[in-house]
């Protein structure tokens, strides 16, 4: 699990008491990052995901944090944060993850319970979906390897 942003002191940017997850005022990143913006995808019934970041040149976001919530009455705590690649590998370095990165992880898992009691169909069905997108991920990245547009900003041409 990647540390929480760091003020200029290395202190933790977002409140730990405050379950909207403002970053606290006079905070460097205070002025950097928006409110955040809560993913409403699938289900949140014990964990809620957020985009900490604004969309950047290739329309999506970079920073993400995972929060539970303890008891309705209670604030929220964080679990995790993911850090994606910001800008081109050929500009900026390795700088983050890539999304292939997290779906390796969510396919270990399902392959790990599918060897054990928790094997079933729906982990399966499962599994086979998160294949089928590593795979399209891949060849995407294959045609911008070969059209040698790969860790740029320049489009791919699509030649389906």
């Amino acid at each position: 699990m990647l540390p929480a942003p760091t003020d200029k002191n290395g202190g933790n940017v977002m409140s730990e008491t405050n379950a909207e997850m403002k970053p606290r005022e006079g905070d460097v990143m205070s002025t950097q990052i928006p409110a955040p913006r809560k993913i409403n995808i699938g289900t949140s019934k014990h964990t809620g995901v957020y985009a900490l970041d604004e969309a950047g040149e290739g329309n999506a976001s970079h920073h993400y944090v995972i929060r539970v919530q303890k008891h309705p009455d209670e604030d929220s705590c964080e679990y995790g944060h993911v850090c994606f690649q910001k800008g081109p590998v050929k500009e900026n370095g390795i700088n983050g993850i890539h999304n292939e990165d997290l779906i390796v992880i969510v396919m270990d898992r399902l392959q790990g319970f599918q060897k054990g009691s928790f094997r079933c169909k729906d982990n399966a069905m499962a599994l086979t979906k998160l294949e089928e997108a590593l795979l399209w991920l891949n060849k995407r990245t294959q045609k911008r390897t070969d059209q040698g547009v790969e860790g740029t900003n320049i489009e791919h041409k699509e030649n389906d």
